[in-house]
């Protein structure tokens, strides 16, 4: 039996595809994919109800240089079950599960190949059938039958499509057959945006857009999209794909991915601006200020655009959204907000639940950009975000007003801080339970403190002007602490007295203080 459990990464599957960076060494190669690629197929199959070779499958990918190598390592996992197999090429990871969904596709389940933001050495793969983005789960018991020699041959018989494979530049490989996948998904945001904008064949005539795809799968969004309806996107950047990511990460929570487009937004003086992930599952904005509309700006701009067709519809959130933002969906929306958890598959099942729970909830959003609104399957789609956003901006310029206004009255915290303190012991995780449950017991007796409520992840303190989140990292030995106060410099105060209690715990290393 292999050990395939630490490429498991909550929802998605991602390791260390190719050398580069020192001290890294590969554990997700052809090999490792063709083995996965079982385990999928035996999942599948046990899901549906299917045999192999009654399945149709599609697999895409991100810019980067290991992702023909993967595909090719998948196939060798497929190819001898005989399921048809279309290779989308280069692809967004919302258009992967698209195609379980395009009547002209029909998909019987996808593979998208990436690791999202991580470095170009880095690689993964996200799995997708009609209802959904598989959960953790379900890539724990696919890794379980990966890591089983013989669970293809248990499970799935004897392979009948043997004789299948061809000659590639003289490699043999199980063939997969070309499908334009993002064709049709484009066509499908072009025609969201002219039915939303309802302005004509080119409803984005005179309006100036700056996509910034970092190099990622983005640039799609601004030639296929947005040019062909008649926006300026001339100022556009990055938009070429490039699996070693030279100009800056393809991350909306970047910094120096923020500040390039905000330079780039005021400079060539544009309406407004997007940014995309690497795989276009999430997405940011800035306005023609050059402000960003990033974590807390963007969960308030999705909940604005949900409450137009949903007054009083339920918004859910990861963990460290601040007061501002709960007060703007609440009082100025006049929505409700539940703050989750971390993790873009939590919010998004979170709000699932509340659904068949006869509670109206249309929209599940985390700071980090992903966004799944329940119209559109709740599917993490960060062009379907801009889409929506393109539709406004397009609506407000018709009235003379700009996008900014849609969220004017989101007030920002005075200060805020991040400080991810590792836990250097081998049992990190009662450590870390040990930890928090000690800090719940220190701010009940507190006279000063009180712990927010409810709460759903880690201990989150109200102090007098401002909060604290503590929290264990969904996958690392880690305890990020997030604060916000609403004073200048009040974060000083706030990481003060957590330091001091924090500081007799021995295996916590405090030096990030």
């Amino acid at each position: 039996m292999k050990d395939y459990k630490k490429l498991q990464n909550g929802s998605d599957i991602r390791g260390i595809a190719i050398t580069g960076v020192p001290g890294e060494l590969p554990n997700l190669t052809p090999d490792e994919a063709a083995d996965i690629a079982g385990g999928f197929l035996i999942w599948l199959c046990g899901k549906l109800g299917k045999k192999p070779e009654e399945l149709t499958l599609a697999i895409g990918r991100d810019p980067r240089v290991s992702g023909q190598y993967l595909l090719d390592g998948l196939m060798n996992g497929l190819g001898p079950y005989g399921p048809k197999v279309y290779d989308c090429g280069l692809a967004s990871t919302p258009a992967m599960f698209m195609s379980t969904i395009f009547p002209e596709f029909q998909c019987d389940g996808s593979i998208m190949i990436t690791a999202s933001h991580l470095p170009y050495n880095r690689n993964g793969f996200k799995f997708f059938t009609k209802d959904g983005g598989l959960d953790k789960g379900d890539i724990k018991e696919i890794l379980k039958y990966a890591a089983d020699d013989d669970a293809c041959l248990k499970h799935l018989g004897e392979p009948a499509f043997t004789d299948n494979m061809t000659r590639r530049m003289g490699k043999k490989i199980y063939p997969a057959e070309f499908a334009d996948l993002m064709t049709p998904y484009c066509e499908h945001l072009k025609k969201l945006i002219k039915d939303g904008a309802d302005n004509g064949e080119r409803p984005l005539e005179g309006m100036k857009i700056v996509v910034d795809a970092g190099n990622g799968g983005g640039g799609f969004y601004a030639k296929k999209v947005l040019a062909p309806l008649g926006a300026d996107i001339r100022d556009s950047q990055f938009l070429e794909p490039d699996g070693m990511f030279e100009n800056h990460a393809p991350n909306p929570e970047d910094r120096d991915a923020m500040a390039s487009i905000c330079t780039q937004v005021i400079s060539k003086g544009a309406d407004f601006g997007l940014i995309f992930d690497t795989d276009v599952d999430r997405s940011a904005a800035v306005d023609g200020k050059g402000r960003e509309i990033a974590r807390n700006g963007i969960v308030a701009m999705a909940a604005a655009l949900a409450a137009e067709d949903a007054p009083g519809t339920t918004v859910v959130t990861d963990s460290i959204t601040s007061r501002q933002l709960t007060e703007f969906i609440e009082t100025d929306l006049g929505l409700k907000h539940l703050r989750f958890k971390r993790g873009y598959k939590n919010v998004i099942n979170k709000a699932i639940e509340l659904n068949a729970e006869g509670i109206d909830c249309q929209l599940a959003i985390e700071t980090s950009g992903h966004a799944a609104f329940k119209e559109n399957y709740f599917l993490d789609d960060g062009a379907y975000l801009a889409t929506k956003i393109v539709i406004k901006a397009a609506k407000l310029a018709k009235e003379g007003k700009t996008l900014d206004s849609v969220i004017e009255a989101l007030e920002d915290p005075a200060d805020e801080k991040e400080i991810r303190i590792p836990i250097i012991c081998s049992e990190f995780g009662p450590y870390g339970d040990k930890v928090l449950e000690d800090l719940k017991n220190y701010v009940e007796a507190s006279a000063e403190l009180t712990l927010e409520e409810p709460n759903y992840e880690g201990v989150r303190i109200n102090f007098p002007d401002g909060w604290c989140l503590l929290r264990k990292s969904l996958h690392d030995p880690i305890l990020p602490m997030n604060m916000a106060s609403d004073s200048e410099g009040g974060c000083e105060k706030i990481k003060a007295e957590m330091a001091e209690f924090l500081t007799k715990y021995d295996e916590l290393d405090l030096s990030v203080f």
